[in-house]
């Protein structure tokens, strides 16, 4: 036996003092396990929101949630390209998660506590801060949702979205007649072909929906008070802390990397960074990779392939005509956080 050990030793395959690969260690994620195996993430999506995830005139899926699967493809797998998107709807996303159909849900999902207490799952950092807001068509000269009195409002059923807007009736005393659909196809539709007087949905849902109408985008109308305000994030099931703790420091390794001026173009001209916070984030010292069971460049790797929070935002979102906002960083007084990387 000794032997054997010191011919493993000698071979170089095992260094006194190293740790064992993750691989060789066991990652301690059941759901980072199945995704090495099968080389594939599988990540939930809505494949209908521009900015979002949406697919391009080439049918390549973009937008925020995209690029969010992207960048935990390329942290977990080392290429942002091995995913396969589902396109889930706001009645199947949840169950698709539970069902072990998808490894994540990145889906613009707003955080609830119900939401995390009664299904079985958690979410992780949110990727966008949002509201609930009503668009109408520009011709109807309502410029305030306090003239939206009588009115009938599209709504998409069981959403968050219908909760908010019963919550703002009741509370400003305002009567209105929900008409409740629960496709985002046939809602938007239904709105658009006067069955509704309003459509109330998501600020970013709007300013997508909105922007999909091309040269005819003057004629709807966001209205300016938000009803209500929150964060969005991806979701993954309880019990694999390991896989939580991923998805979530993808996400914040994003907001680093903006916040240190890391960013795609340059990554690679920081090799001899002498600053410590940089050297941890790409992966030159601190052992960070090792602590989640990837390798110590898997910050280096999404931001190289996807880029930080900022350049995702600027490529998504800003082209919805969504100013940064709420989404800005921490230190520019936003509400956009990341914890130390230490």
């Amino acid at each position: 036996m000794l032997k054997h050990v010191m011919a493993i030793l000698a071979s170089g395959l095992i260094g006194l003092g190293a740790a064992a690969p993750a691989a060789a260690q066991g990652t301690g994620s059941a759901t980072l396990d199945a995704v090495r195996a099968r080389g594939m993430l599988n990540c939930g999506v809505s494949g209908e929101s521009p900015g979002f995830s949406f697919p391009d005139n080439r049918g390549v899926m973009r937008g925020i949630d995209a690029d969010g699967c992207r960048a935990l493809a390329a942290a977990t797998l080392g290429d942002a390209e091995k995913v396969r998107y589902v396109h889930l709807s706001t009645v199947s996303r949840f169950t698709a998660l539970q069902a072990g159909e998808v490894d994540v849900l990145i889906r613009n999902t707003g955080w609830s506590l119900t939401r995390e207490a009664n299904l079985g799952l958690l979410f992780a950092a949110p990727n966008f801060w949002d509201g609930t807001s009503i668009i109408v068509k520009t011709s109807s000269g309502v410029t305030s949702v306090s003239g939206l009195g009588g009115a009938s409002i599209c709504v998409a059923s069981g959403t968050s979205t219908e909760i908010n807007l019963a919550d703002w009736g009741r509370a400003n005393r305002i009567e209105y007649t929900p008409v409740l659909i629960s496709d985002v196809n046939q809602l938007r539709d239904a709105f658009l072909n006067g069955r509704c007087d309003a459509y109330a949905t998501d600020t970013s849902q709007a300013a997508a929906f909105r922007y999909r109408q091309g040269p005819q985008a003057g004629e709807l109308t966001i209205l300016p008070e938000q009803l209500s305000f929150g964060p969005i994030a991806p979701m993954v099931r309880k019990g694999d802390d390991k896989w939580f703790d991923i998805v979530r420091w993808v996400q914040y390794a994003q907001l680093h990397a903006e916040n240190l001026k890391v960013t795609s173009a340059n990554v690679d001209t920081f090799g001899g960074a002498s600053n410590p916070d940089i050297r941890r984030l790409l992966g030159l010292e601190g052992g960070l990779g090792q602590a989640l069971g990837l390798d110590n460049r898997w910050a280096y790797f999404t931001i190289k392939q996807v880029g930080n929070y900022g350049e995702v935002f600027e490529r998504n979102i800003t082209p919805l005509g969504l100013a940064r906002g709420h989404n800005a960083l921490w230190t520019a007084g936003g509400f956009q956080f990341a914890p130390a990387m230490r």
